[in-house]
């Protein structure tokens, strides 16, 4: 590892398993300290003895980022334990009640848009807030190709989230680039996650999605978490505001 986080203090949510655990532990591997949020606490328990036992550093704080005392937690958590906040990955997410849009019920969609966008949202508030203190710092969102460059039915609560997403990083980003605060989205293809395998878990599901992407394959997590540790790393200084497809090719053969 090359250290590109060295010294620099990185909070991470959804990090109980897929892209946000694997992030985490590239981004303790090059030198952060890292605190990682989910609902999951045994799973945070175990990523933070998986850290350590590697020759890291991390805090875990179970919560649910649909609320702002949760987000706030996290940041005062960040400066009590390591004393500033550098990077922050907003990932935890969730798909949602799909089907047809006519079907998806109100509780459906306001739970989506609180989980993937609100929640972002208050993240960010707070951490933005910190780094303001620090005189900067990197945001990155987890967003999607879905409702950017492509569209698929039954998706409309997750794909208004995601895409609401990209209108967040490039508001927040013309908002506080003036303090040097970087504001950025990924925006991944399908990942082999748990969340990916409950939604294809037949051979044909999986055979139609992977042949959807240019690169005949889905990505695994730590592809996607090299991608964010760029945005967050002094490498992307001067990148901010940005849609970043990390998706194998899938919005080019869908368009």
């Amino acid at each position: 590892m090359s250290g590109r986080l060295n010294g620099k203090v990185a909070l991470v949510t959804g990090a109980s398993s897929g892209i946000g655990r694997a992030t985490a532990r590239l981004f303790a591997a090059e030198g952060a300290r890292v605190v990682v949020g989910a609902r999951r606490a045994a799973e945070l328990d175990e990523l933070v003895a998986e850290i350590a036992a590697a020759g890291g550093s991390a805090v875990a704080l179970a919560g649910d980022v649909r609320s702002e005392a949760y987000a706030q937690a996290l940041v005062a958590l960040a400066v009590q334990r390591y004393g500033r906040l550098d990077v922050a990955f907003n990932n935890a997410g969730t798909l949602g009640e799909g089907g047809p849009s006519i079907e998806v019920s109100e509780a459906g969609w306001a739970d989506t848009l609180a989980i993937n966008l609100t929640g972002a949202f208050l993240g960010a508030k707070h951490q933005i807030a910190q780094m303001l203190k620090n005189g900067g710092g990197s945001v990155i969102f987890t967003s999607t190709f879905v409702g950017y460059t492509v569209a698929f039915p039954g998706t409309t609560a997750y794909a208004a989230s995601k895409s609401g997403l990209i209108g967040l990083t490039q508001a927040l980003a013309a908002e506080y680039g003036p303090q040097q605060v970087r504001v950025n989205a990924v925006l991944p293809g399908a990942v082999d996650t748990d969340m990916y395998r409950s939604k294809n878990d037949s051979a044909e599901a999986q055979t139609f999605i992977t042949g959807l992407h240019a690169l005949k394959r889905v990505a695994q997590p730590e592809e996607i978490a090299r991608s964010v540790l760029y945005l967050a790393s002094d490498d992307a200084s001067f990148v901010t505001g940005t849609a970043s497809l990390v998706d194998g090719g899938l919005s080019i053969t869908r368009t």
